[in-house]
C-alpha cells in the first residue's frame, strides 16, 4: 500500500443500530476500492472485517476492525464496529480516533435505539457525519420515512444529497440534489436519465434546504440568496464541505450494498466533504515543560501518537493500533511509551485490512497503522521519542457493571485461564477480573451477559481453556441489636501441663458498621492478667471473621471483658484466645443477631416515557426512588437506592424494558438489615458453613 500525506487521508467510522448493514457496506467499499475480488457476505462467514472465529460463528461484529481504501489519490481507513450495546467499548474506541462517522440505517428497520445512540457518540465527540440509508433494494426500504424521522428528531441539520428512483418497486437510480440531474444504474455504470415527476416536489423541497444552509455560510452568499442569484456548483460544494465540518448539516444518503448501489457515491462524497486529519485539532502535554503540545496532525513536529486499541490475538499475534498524531513514524524507528517509561524499537509498521497486516515504510500524522510486538504496550499509552515526551488524554471508555462468578472446572487449567483473560482485558478495557477474595469467589465484569457469554466462547475456541459463569454472591455482614453477658471456660487436662481460660464478657453494638469490633477491658484485682488481655482481643479478631449466624463476616461489635479467672500453672494464651471464641459466639446469638446486606446508589437514565416502568420495576426488586431528574436531551435520571442481590440481570432486563436505550451505573454505599425472609434463607443456605467454621 502507498504511503499518503495528511491531507490525503480520511479516517470515517461507520456507527449504526447491530444488523443495520455496517459491515456489508465496508465489503462493498473494499470491492469496488479493488481491495478484494468478491463480495464476502457477513452470513458466509467471509466478510474482510468480520474475520474473528466468533463473529463468523453469531454473524455480527464483536469487535471493531480497520480496513483501509484507496479511492481517488486518497486512503479511507474505515473502522467497523459493532452495533450491539455490549460491546460499545470497541465504538469508543474507533470514534476516539476518527475525523467523521457515517451512520448507517437500515431502509427497512428504519430508525433505532442504536441510531439515536450513534448520534450521541457524534455529539459528545463534534464529529461531522453523514447519514447513510442501506438497504435500498428491498421492497419496504423506505428512505423517506428514514429522512421524515431524523428530521423530525434533529431538524433542518438533515439534508438529504439524493433522492431514490423506483421503477416496478425496485431501486433502479437517484436524483443528485446538488447537481439536480437522474442517475440510473446500467450494470456497473451509472447513467443520466430524466428526473421522474414524482421526485420534482421533493427535489425543489431538498434544494431549497441546501441553498438556504449555502446562503448561511457568508453574507456575501446571503446577499446573492436574496437577491435570486443561482450559486454554481462548485460554490455550493465548497459551502456544504465547510457546513458538514462545522455539523450544521448532515447528508443523508443512500444505496444496496449487496448491489453495490450508491457506495461509490458515498465514497466520492467521503473524500469530497469528510475532513482530513489536517482539519482536525488535537493536543497534548509536553512533560519537559508542562506546556501544552499542539500536535494538530503536522507531519512536521516531533513524532508523537496513541494507542486506541490493542489487539491479542492467538492466530495473528499483538498488534497496537495507533494513531500518529504529529510527525512521522517510520520502520526502525525507537519509541519511547511515556506511560510505561519503556524505549522499543519498531522493527515494522503495518496497516491491517481486517485482520491482514500489510508493511508499510512509514506513517504520516493523521494516519492509522499498526505496531506488532510491543511487549508493554497497552490501550490508551502514549508513543513519542525520548528527546520530545508527550502525553495524551485517554478515550472515555464505559464502565462495566454487570458481572457474573467463574470457575475453572479443570484445576490444572487455573492459571492457563488466567493469562488468557489477562490478554482478553488488555485487548477489552470493558472486560474485567476481580478477586472478590471475602466470599472467595472470582468475578468476571462486563457490558452485558451476551458479552460475557462471547468471552466463554472465546476461552474455550482461542485459547482451549473452560470456564463455567454462574450467580455471583452477594457479600452479607452480621451484626447484633442488642445487649448480651456471657461468660466462657476453656479447660483441658491431658497429663502434664492443661489448658485453662476463663472469662466474663458484655457484647453490644458498637454503632460502628465500618468497623468489625472495638475490644476494651473493665477488668479489676487482676482477675485475668494484663498479659493476657492481647489474647483476649486476638480471640475476637479471629471470630468476627466469619460470625456464628450465617458464617459472614462481622461488624459493629463492641465486646467488653469485665472479669475471669486465670491458672498460675495451666493458663496459656492460647486458652484465653479459646475462651473468648466460645464467649463471642454464645454472647454474639444471644444479642439479636441480623444480617446485614450491601445496598447501592443506582442511577437510571431513560428516555422519559420510560420512567415509570423503571420505576414500577424498581419497587419489585425491593428499591427506593429518591427522585427523578430530567436532563436536556429529552431523559430522566432516575435515582434509587437498591439491594446488591437485586441488581443480578438488570441490564438485560432493562435493556428489554427499554428497547435498548436505558442505561445505568450503581455504587456501593451502606449496609442496611436484611429484611426476615431473605435472612432465614440465607441462614438456612449457610448452615454447613457455619458448622464448618466450628470445626476449623
Amino acid at each position: 500500500m502507498n504511503v499518503y500525506t495528511t491531507d490525503k487521508i480520511r479516517n470515517v467510522v461507520l456507527l449504526g443500530h447491530g444488523g443495520c448493514g455496517k459491515t456489508s457496506l465496508v465489503e462493498a467499499m473494499a470491492y469496488l476500492g479493488g481491495l478484494t475480488s468478491r463480495l464476502g457476505k457477513v452470513d458466509d462467514g467471509n466478510s474482510i472485517s468480520d474475520f474473528g472465529k466468533e463473529e463468523q460463528k453469531r454473524k455480527f461484529s464483536i469487535s471493531t476492525s480497520i480496513v483501509p481504501i484507496e479511492w481517488e489519490d486518497c486512503k479511507i481507513n474505515v473502522l467497523d464496529t459493532p452495533g450491539y450495546f455490549d460491546f460499545v467499548g470497541e465504538v469508543e474506541e474507533a470514534v476516539s480516533a476518527a475525523d467523521a462517522a457515517i451512520i448507517v440505517v437500515s431502509g427497512k428497520a428504519g430508525v433505532e435505539v442504536g441510531t439515536i445512540r450513534a448520534w450521541e457518540l457524534c455529539e459528545k465527540y463534534k464529529l461531522p457525519r453523514m447519514i447513510y440509508v442501506s438497504e435500498m433494494d428491498i421492497d419496504k426500504a423506505s428512505f423517506r420515512q428514514v429522512v421524515e424521522d431524523m428530521t423530525q428528531m434533529y431538524g433542518k441539520r438533515i439534508a438529504p444529497f439524493h433522492l431514490p428512483i423506483r421503477e416496478n418497486e425496485k431501486f433502479v437510480g437517484y436524483v443528485n440534489v446538488i447537481s439536480q440531474t437522474g442517475n440510473r444504474w446500467q450494470g456497473k455504470d451509472v447513467v443520466t436519465c430524466d428526473i421522474p415527476e414524482y421526485n420534482k416536489p421533493n427535489l425543489e423541497i431538498c434544494r431549497e434546504t441546501l441553498m438556504e444552509a449555502v446562503a448561511e455560510t457568508s453574507e456575501d452568499m446571503m446577499e446573492r440568496y436574496f437577491a435570486g442569484e443561482t450559486f454554481s456548483e462548485m460554490e455550493i460544494r465548497a459551502a456544504l464541505r465547510s457546513n458538514i465540518l462545522d455539523g450544521s448539516i448532515v447528508p443523508i444518503t443512500m444505496g444496496s450494498n449487496l448491489l453495490c448501489q450508491g457506495v461509490f457515491t458515498l465514497l466520492d462524497d467521503i473524500v469530497k466533504y469528510m475532513p482530513s486529519p489536517e482539519n482536525k485539532e488535537i493536543v497534548g502535554i509536553s512533560l519537559k515543560n508542562n506546556e501544552i503540545f499542539e500536535a494538530n496532525y503536522d507531519f512536521s513536529k516531533a513524532k508523537s501518537a496513541f494507542i486506541f486499541k490493542s489487539i491479542v490475538d492467538p492466530f495473528i499475534g499483538k498488534y497496537s493500533l495507533i494513531k500518529v498524531a504529529s510527525g512521522v513514524f517510520k520502520k526502525d524507528d525507537m519509541v519511547y511509551n511515556v506511560d510505561k517509561d519503556i524505549e522499543e524499537k519498531v522493527s515494522k509498521l503495518y496497516v491491517l485490512q481486517g485482520n491482514k497486516p500489510i508493511e508499510v515504510p512509514e506513517l504520516h500524522a493523521g494516519d492509522i497503522g499498526a505496531i506488532a510486538k510491543l511487549t508493554a504496550a497497552r490501550t490508551g499509552n502514549s508513543l513519542c521519542s525520548k528527546a520530545n515526551v508527550i502525553r495524551y488524554g485517554k478515550a472515555e471508555i464505559s464502565v462495566p457493571y454487570t458481572y457474573m462468578r467463574y470457575k475453572v472446572p479443570n484445576k490444572a487449567d487455573i492459571d492457563k485461564a488466567a493469562q488468557a483473560l489477562q490478554k482478553m482485558t488488555h485487548e477489552d478495557l470493558t472486560l474485567k477480573t476481580v478477586n472478590d477474595s471475602e466470599n472467595g469467589q472470582m468475578l468476571l465484569y462486563g457490558m452485558g451477559d451476551q458479552h460475557l457469554e462471547v468471552v466463554v466462547s472465546r476461552l474455550l475456541n482461542e485459547y482451549k481453556v473452560q470456564i463455567e459463569l454462574s450467580k455471583p454472591k452477594v457479600a452479607f455482614r452480621e451484626t447484633i441489636r442488642k445487649k448480651s453477658d456471657v461468660e466462657a471456660k476453656y479447660k483441658k487436662q491431658s497429663g502434664g501441663h492443661g489448658q485453662y481460660g476463663h472469662v466474663k464478657m458484655r457484647f453490644e453494638p458498637s454503632g460502628d458498621l465500618e468497623t468489625p469490633y472495638v475490644f476494651e477491658q473493665e477488668v479489676v484485682g487482676g482477675a485475668v492478667p494484663k498479659n493476657y488481655f492481647p489474647a483476649v482481643e486476638k480471640g475476637m479478631q479471629e471470630a468476627v471473621l466469619k460470625g456464628p449466624l450465617a458464617a459472614y463476616p462481622v461488624v459493629g461489635v463492641k465486646g467488653i471483658l469485665y472479669d475471669g479467672s486465670y491458672h498460675p500453672v495451666d493458663s496459656s494464651e492460647m486458652a484465653f484466645k479459646k475462651a473468648t471464641m466460645q464467649a463471642f459466639k454464645d454472647g454474639f446469638m444471644k444479642a439479636t443477631p441480623v444480617l446485614l446486606e450491601p445496598i447501592a446508589s443506582l442511577k437510571v437514565t431513560v428516555p422519559d416515557k420510560y420512567s415509570g416502568d423503571v420505576m414500577g420495576d424498581l419497587n419489585k426488586r425491593r428499591g427506593r426512588v429518591l427522585g427523578m431528574n430530567p436532563t436536556t436531551d429529552g431523559k430522566t435520571v432516575v435515582e434509587a437506592e437498591i439491594p446488591m442481590m437485586s441488581l443480578h440481570g438488570y441490564c438485560t432486563v432493562l435493556r428489554s424494558m427499554t428497547g435498548g436505550s436505558g442505561d445505568y451505573a450503581y455504587a456501593f454505599v451502606r449496609y442496611e438489615q436484611a429484611p426476615t425472609d431473605i435472612q432465614e434463607a440465607e441462614v438456612k443456605a449457610r448452615a454447613n458453613k457455619v458448622l464448618e467454621s466450628q470445626d476449623d
